[in-house]
């Protein structure tokens, strides 16, 4: 059976659901709104930065609570995951440009395209959810990614 603690990923699958929720409402307006309102922007990037940084969190408690070899940086996070089968290895390539998407975010701010940021948010939210049932069928949960988060 897996190592993991249940009260950390519990805060962790939290923290994701509700920045995926925010990024989800503002998926919903049209381009030229979103593209138009500075705050919309800022909230879409500092959101996806939680939910990123939430997987990547996660990711990194499984593998050192079961001795996975360490990840070289976060992106490798995401590839330790799938050389364990905690995530599917087609599915590693869209996480690994998850994290460069918020390494891009935190450290170049300056050349991530705002129309990027939309398009990612119309396109990619979807990947969490998947992240999310990988990461509850390999800690043998019945759901994380749905409201039996609790359970966790």
């Amino acid at each position: 059976m897996p190592q993991f603690n249940p009260e950390r990923v519990r805060k962790m699958v939290s923290s994701m659901r509700l920045a995926v929720r925010q990024l989800s409402d503002l998926s919903g307006l049209k381009e030229n709104v979103f593209l138009n309102d500075s705050h919309k922007i800022a909230s879409a990037k500092y959101n996806f930065i939680i939910a990123i940084e939430a997987a990547i969190d996660m990711g990194n408690h499984i593998i050192s609570q079961n001795g996975f070899r360490a990840p070289e940086d976060y992106a490798d996070t995401f590839t330790v995951l799938g050389e364990y089968g905690v995530v599917d290895k087609q599915f590693v390539n869209e996480l690994r440009n998850m994290a460069r998407f918020r390494n891009r975010l935190v450290h170049i701010y300056w050349e991530v395209d705002d129309k990027q940021v939309y398009k990612i948010m119309q396109s990619n939210l979807g990947d969490f959810k998947t992240f999310l049932n990988s990461i509850s069928s390999f800690l043998g949960l019945d759901s994380i990614g749905s409201s039996k988060v609790d359970k966790v």
